[in-house]
């Protein structure tokens, strides 16, 4: 079965980086032909989704909260995708976790939807605090 592993959350000041990584593992999961996203979710709150990548280059979808601020990318050589969070405000504090879904090419261009259903394989997630 596929394991999602996310790593590198932490506790940052507003206007600081971070850069999570989802780690992907598990027999026959070759990443390149599955897309991919990021969500979180505040104390209080539903899940949002904040990014989204295809297969295929240029595919990248973003919130518009973090649009700007955000870049998703992945190394399908180490089955990881990654988040790099700049310009970080106290309300991107939230759990975030990363899904994949099955898309069987590498030519997917599509910009996905940021819709939990889309994504079939969920990782635990990693905190992420902005202080003020």
């Amino acid at each position: 079965q596929v394991q999602l592993v996310e790593s590198g959350g932490g506790l940052v000041q507003a206007g600081g980086s971070l850069r999570l990584s989802c780690a992907a593992s598990g027999s026959g999961v070759n990443l390149q032909y599955y897309a991919a996203a990021w969500f979180r979710q505040a104390p209080g709150k539903g899940r949002e989704g904040v990014s989204s990548i295809n297969t295929a280059d240029g595919s990248e979808n973003y919130a518009d909260s973090v649009k700007g601020r955000f870049t998703i990318s992945r190394d399908n050589a180490k089955n990881t995708v990654y988040l790099q969070m700049n310009s970080l405000k106290p309300e991107d504090t939230a759990v975030y976790s990363c899904g994949i879904t099955y898309i069987g090419s590498t030519l997917g261009t599509m910009a996905l939807e940021l819709d939990v259903a889309e994504y079939d394989y969920w990782g635990q997630g990693t905190q992420v605090t902005v202080s003020s």
